[in-house]
């Protein structure tokens, strides 16, 4: 008898993740209005999709925002308006994968690819001359350090870099911890599959909102737009592809971390000291030390994984500083 009921759960469990994933979420009236101020390139047989937004007048600044996982480029929507009165042009995208851009399955996902889809999109908007300020926050990071390593060693299609800014991502592998469900999720198998399809709303927007500082927490609208992007095209079905950056980071190390320690392109770190991901003191601490000549803007001590959503005017002052200083 108790093998019999195992047997019927072990049926229903696939029943249930179909359940859970019907009807998809629709996208509220804000998320829907960023769609619509945003348009499509083509990477490589892809869909990618980006945010070109003119900016200040008589200035020639560009900037390129790279976001983090799992979310997608509406992360910067808190800060995009300031952005647009200090640049000539703000430009944003979905990396592939993605919030709108084509999430492929089966696909090898890869930080070096996701820098390949960066240089496409400089390319496709006549941008190949001119000098772009990058500023990443957590996976944008690790690409922005790729997109790095090409420019100081002057690859063919490079982007020219004229600074970096980089925000709570995993930087150093030794000093980054990940979450339990990205361990989970990265490892692959039975239990990461009906992990990716038992996933509904109220388990992501727990584990979301783990890594929000306690008083700065998202609303609930707020994570029903990272939802729902994140839904958009089956998106939660390709975590697990994504998810392999993880190890890409351990893999690309000396690359990785080579490029900033190298570089001679004004950098800058913006911090936000309660985050469970790049913990403080410890990644400070070895930031400092590998990167001295970095300048660090650490933002109050309640601010955690997400700082331009957590502190967007602290962030954006922090950013703008940086720019002017050079």
């Amino acid at each position: 008898m108790k093998e019999w009921w195992v047997q019927v759960g072990l049926l229903g469990l696939p029943l249930l993740a179909v359940y859970l994933q019907v009807p998809p979420p629709q996208p509220s009236p804000p998320l829907r209005s960023w769609r619509a101020s945003g348009t499509f390139f083509t990477y490589k047989h892809h869909n990618i999709f980006y945010r070109d937004s003119a900016g200040a007048v008589g200035s020639s600044d560009i900037v390129i925002l790279l976001h983090g996982f799992p979310t997608s480029s509406y992360d910067w929507n808190k800060i995009w308006e300031g952005l647009t009165q200090r640049f000539h042009r703000v430009i944003a995208l979905d990396f592939l994968g993605f919030g709108f851009s084509d999430k492929p399955r089966p696909h090898r996902y890869s930080i070096l690819e996701q820098a390949g889809v960066v240089e496409g999109l400089v390319r496709h908007l006549g941008l190949r001359r001119h000098r772009i300020n990058l500023l990443a926050h957590d996976y944008g990071d690790t690409v922005a350090q790729e997109l790095l390593h090409r420019y100081e060693h002057n690859k063919t299609g490079s982007i020219l870099i004229n600074s970096l800014c980089l925000s709570n991502g995993g930087i150093f592998p030794e000093t980054h911890h990940p979450r339990f469900i990205q361990k989970l999720l990265k490892e692959g198998g039975l239990l990461s599959h009906l992990a990716m399809r038992m996933m509904n709303f109220f388990f992501f927007s727990m584990g979301l909102g783990a890594v929000f500082g306690p008083h700065t927490q998202p609303s609930r609208a707020e994570l029903w737009d990272m939802w729902t992007a994140l839904r958009n095209n089956d998106g939660n079905l390709v975590m697990d592809s994504v998810l392999q950056y993880l190890d890409q980071r351990k893999q690309h190390r000396d690359r990785w971390v080579g490029a900033l320690m190298s570089t001679s392109v004004p950098l800058h770190l913006i911090y936000g000291p309660l985050d469970p991901v790049n913990p403080h003191p410890e990644f400070l601490q070895l930031y400092k030390k590998v990167l001295p000549t970095s300048t660090v803007s650490v933002l109050d001590d309640h601010i955690s994984h997400y700082p331009q959503l957590e502190d967007p005017m602290g962030f954006l002052n922090s950013y703008l500083n940086f720019i002017n200083s050079f």
